[in-house]
């Protein structure tokens, strides 16, 4: 799976759990204050991603998610690490 195309199914589920248009979320948007995203959308985005994406986010990793770009730099982190040789 491409960045790119990781990038934009974050933006996807991103937008679906907000109510925003994928058009107004850029990597630099602000979930909480820019998307009104609580601590419960942020669970729900962040089931939705484990669920797409076949990994395990940690629970300490959650409150440190504060844009769409922190959202796609774990997941794909983690998708790298789920991909590596030595797993």
């Amino acid at each position: 799976m491409s960045e790119d195309n990781v990038e934009k199914q974050i933006i996807s589920i991103i937008a679906d759990v907000s109510g925003f248009d994928e058009d107004e979320i850029t990597p630099d948007t602000k979930l909480a204050d820019e998307l009104e995203i609580d601590s419960i959308k942020a669970i729900e985005i962040t089931v939705a991603i484990e669920k797409k994406f076949k990994i395990s986010v940690r629970d300490e990793d959650v409150p440190k998610i504060v844009t769409a770009g922190d959202t796609i730099k774990l997941a794909k982190n983690l998708l790298l690490d789920l991909h590596s040789p030595t797993n």
